[in-house]
């Protein structure tokens, strides 16, 4: 390789961030303008940074994910023998109303 200067160095480099548990990772997020300086507006009242608060945010968020356990239908199966033969060749609609007949009006 040829000497050169280190701003040219520096442009033929792709540079890649090396992510550890000791490491910041550097990335963009696009956030709406409203929300942006509502952040900053926290940020200084708190006497913090809006990365700060990004971070945080996320935190309670991924937390809240990882703790709360996840939707379990209740079974609601009941007892019987399935659709009667009779009533497999109907429509829909003609089962629905057979199923609520007397409840209701």
């Amino acid at each position: 390789m040829d000497a050169c200067t280190f701003k040219e160095l520096d442009e033929t480099l792709i540079w890649v961030p090396i992510s550890d548990r000791l490491a910041n990772m550097k990335t963009t997020l696009d956030i709406s303008d409203p929300l942006f300086k509502q952040a900053k507006a926290t940020a200084r009242r708190e006497g913090t940074t809006v990365r700060a608060l990004v971070e945080r945010g996320l935190r309670l968020v991924l937390g809240e994910r990882r703790t709360r356990p996840g939707f379990r239908l209740r079974d609601a199966a009941v007892q019987g023998k399935g659709l009667q033969r009779e009533a497999a060749q109907l429509s829909w609609d003609r089962l629905r109303m057979l199923t609520y007949e007397g409840h209701g009006e």
